[in-house]
């Protein structure tokens, strides 16, 4: 069962996405939400020409009402993941990250994923704190007729606020995708 820190942040995600879905980052209001995420978290905004994925994921972390010493609230996804998988490593802290194979992911849980056909795994992110990737919140978990899914929210999805679906296996895992077996890196489980 979720958490009420879970909740609220799938719950900021998924109103984020409602209200912004389809809003192109170059319209005024796009934009200008955008600049929002990153001064939430003291950043300068750099335009919206810079990916702002991580900072949307950082601003809704906090704005659920996580702290800086329980949260890397970064613009790379790869620091805050580092940091979680430091802490699932020492048993410390309130966000863990897992390997994809080894934790199924919940509603206000982060999936972090590979773009530009990077192919890190989770080795590789509990070792670096510098690479490209993305990431989005969970917002639901569900059954279709094609099984289990999770869907999540992120920022900068096709330069937008977007939503996506994971596959699941019958075990509620990620199921990598056949074309792409590289394609997920992370699970953060969140414990607040």
């Amino acid at each position: 069962m979720a958490t009420s820190f879970e909740r609220r942040l799938a719950s900021l995600a998924e109103a984020e996405f409602d209200q912004f879905h389809g809003f192109h980052e170059t319209t005024s209001k796009m934009a200008a939400r955008i600049k929002g995420y990153w001064t939430s978290l003291g950043l300068h905004f750099p335009g919206v020409g810079t990916p702002w994925s991580a900072v949307f994921v950082s601003s809704f972390v906090k704005r659920a009402g996580a702290s800086a010493s329980e949260f890397k609230f970064s613009p790379r996804h790869s620091e805050f993941v580092h940091r979680a998988i430091a802490n699932m490593k020492s048993g410390t802290g309130v966000f863990h990250g897992h390997p994809v194979s080894a934790y199924a992911p919940h509603i206000g849980d982060i999936i972090q994923n590979n773009r530009n056909g990077n192919t890190f795994d989770f080795n590789f992110a509990a070792g670096n704190m510098a690479y490209e990737s993305h990431s989005a919140i969970v917002v639901e978990e569900g059954t279709d007729g094609n099984g289990r899914y999770v869907r999540t929210v992120g920022g900068n999805e096709a330069d937008t606020v977007g939503e996506r679906v994971v596959r699941l296996t019958s075990s509620g895992l990620i199921r990598q995708p056949a074309a792409d077996p590289s394609r997920f890196i992370c699970v953060i489980e969140t414990l607040k």
